[in-house]
């Protein structure tokens, strides 16, 4: 796993899943975002999902790779990056695994669900057959303060 020194100004990808996850609070759903970028260019965002869809796999992430790969008319993401705000869960390390993505960035460690560095840790698994770059922190302070915000105004 390779951690990044925090950069400020924040990339503008992670800037971009930021603002999806300030879009996803406003709409009453965990604020996570996600930004697919090919060769530098953002093919596709995306925000959580679920409640609106009434899609329990309406993830930030899986919805961004969806729209990536119509975008790119190919199911393979191949020379792609995804930023996305939270360590993704198991179900989407195995979306990034399956739709071949070739870099992950995210912000925020998830000791709880995610299974990137935590839990399943699903690409250090045998069975997992494509393994991303993985690159954690960028952005970790404003999304957690985010998440924290959310879940704090809903108790």
């Amino acid at each position: 796993m390779n951690r990044p020194t925090p950069q400020w100004p924040l990339p503008p990808p992670m800037s971009l899943a930021l603002a999806q996850a300030r879009a996803a609070a406003e709409a009453g759903e965990v604020p996570i975002g996600a930004v697919v970028v090919k060769d530098g260019v953002v093919i596709a965002e995306a925000h959580n999902s679920p409640r609106d869809l009434h899609d329990p796999t309406a993830h930030a992430e899986i919805l961004a790779i969806r729209r990536a790969a119509r975008a790119l008319g190919d199911e393979r993401l191949a020379d792609c990056e995804l930023w996305v705000t939270l360590e993704p869960c198991a179900m989407c390390a195995g979306a990034i695994a399956h739709a071949r993505i070739a870099r992950l960035y995210y912000a925020a460690s998830d000791p709880k669900g995610g299974a990137v560095e935590h839990g399943a840790r699903v690409f250090d698994q045998p069975q997992c057959l494509h393994r991303p770059e993985v690159y954690s922190g960028i952005g970790e302070d404003a999304a957690a303060d985010l998440l924290k915000t959310f879940f704090r105004e809903r108790r």
